[in-house]
């Protein structure tokens, strides 16, 4: 009885599944060009910088246990014209942390951005602190940006003599505006004669699209598609403008996007998205389900009367195992992965019970489509 349900529910599901959803791919999504592709040189710079967190409310680091944060502390004094040479510091009220920014395209010099401050040794919080002048370098070692202000931070910590509680993460920070770019760099866009789109979801389809939708509305060969993820573009002889002005006009562009057959899942959280011209072919599935049940009853026994025996606990333990078997159930030729997680979900399979079979209808050939496990 149970498996003659079972299949009636499967079978069910799957038609209705079949009536209401097309079997033929749906339409590609719609987007502007500027949204699904990076121009050439336009990027922004991580910048990354040393520096101390001081006023804090004795949360900082341990000077023993955090040798570096002690010899920035020296070192800053003496800049400072404080002498500490030979002297035992002792402080709770300091910090050593890492500074991290990006530089925007185009950063103009005197302009501000924000950056993100981080605890390198034990401090237990960041509340309250101020970071002083860290300067923040590229790459190539040279300094873009100063920065220095007070610290926020979107946590907390409480502590009593017998519990601590602690919210967010309050060893990590950000400063708004919190630095001053020093240093541009140079890339001058509007000189630029030949430029390259780099698509953000590499794929023929769409580099194609891309170039032909370009070409129609200029109305001479302008766009030629590279390889999946490249579209090059160049200013044709005569037009009004320099390349900002054509790439102003083609980015508002609508271009049907394409993307491959292709299933992504997280096993950790049970999550799984999946594209929409996933197929599966012909297969027979099965899952059964093994409910192992255990039950602690423990039960007291008494010594005999006028014994010197004491009251003790004897353990009894039942333990249960029901496994319920399921016939094979067969999946049609063309049916979409969509319809075969509705029917799934229809019969209460959990999502990491789903993920075992996708993963097993993979293994054998039968699902036409990409698996990405995070």
């Amino acid at each position: 009885m149970p498996n003659r349900l079972f299949r009636s529910l499967f079978a069910a599901t799957l038609s209705a599944a079949l009536l209401l959803t097309p079997l033929s791919a749906a339409t590609a999504a719609p987007a502007r060009i500027k949204d699904i592709v990076d121009f050439e040189g336009v990027r922004e710079n991580q910048l990354v910088g040393y520096g101390l967190v001081v006023g804090l409310n004795g949360t900082g680091d341990s000077l023993n246990n955090s040798p570096f944060t002690k010899q920035s502390l020296q070192s800053m004094l003496e800049r400072l014209g404080v002498n500490t040479a030979g002297e035992n510091v002792r402080t709770a009220n300091v910090a050593a942390v890492m500074v991290t920014a990006n530089l925007r395209p185009f950063a103009t010099q005197g302009s501000r951005m924000d950056v993100s401050v981080a605890a390198l040794g034990d401090s237990d919080s960041l509340q309250g602190g101020t970071l002083l002048v860290t300067p923040l370098l590229g790459a190539d070692g040279e300094v873009y940006a100063i920065a220095q202000g007070p610290v926020l931070i979107n946590g907390f910590k409480a502590e009593g003599d017998a519990a601590t509680v602690i919210s967010g993460v309050p060893t990590t920070g950000r400063i708004s505006s919190g630095a001053l770019i020093e240093r541009e760099i140079e890339f001058h866009l509007g000189s630029q004669s030949s430029l390259r789109l780099a698509l953000r979801n590499p794929d023929l389809t769409t580099a194609r699209r891309i170039a032909l939708a370009v070409n129609d509305f200029i109305g001479v060969p302008t766009a030629v598609p590279e390889d999946p993820a490249t579209v090059r573009l160049t200013l044709p002889r005569g037009f009004n403008g320099n390349i900002v002005d054509l790439l102003t006009d083609i980015e508002q562009l609508i271009v049907q996007t394409d993307q491959p057959a292709k299933i992504v899942i997280d096993e950790n959280s049970g999550i799984i998205v999946m594209g929409k011209d996933v197929r599966v072919s012909s297969v027979a599935v099965a899952q059964s389900n093994l409910t192992v049940t255990i039950a602690e009853n423990p039960t007291v026994v008494q010594p005999a009367p006028l014994s010197l025996g004491v009251t003790a606990e004897q353990p009894s333990t039942d333990l249960n195992v029901n496994e319920s078997a399921t016939a094979l159930e067969v999946i049609e030729e063309s049916v979409t992965l969509q319809q075969l997680v509705d029917g799934l979900n229809a019969l209460g399979i959990s999502p990491r019970d789903l993920i075992a079979i996708l993963q097993s209808i993979k293994a054998a050939g039968a699902l036409q489509a990409e698996i990405e496990v995070l």
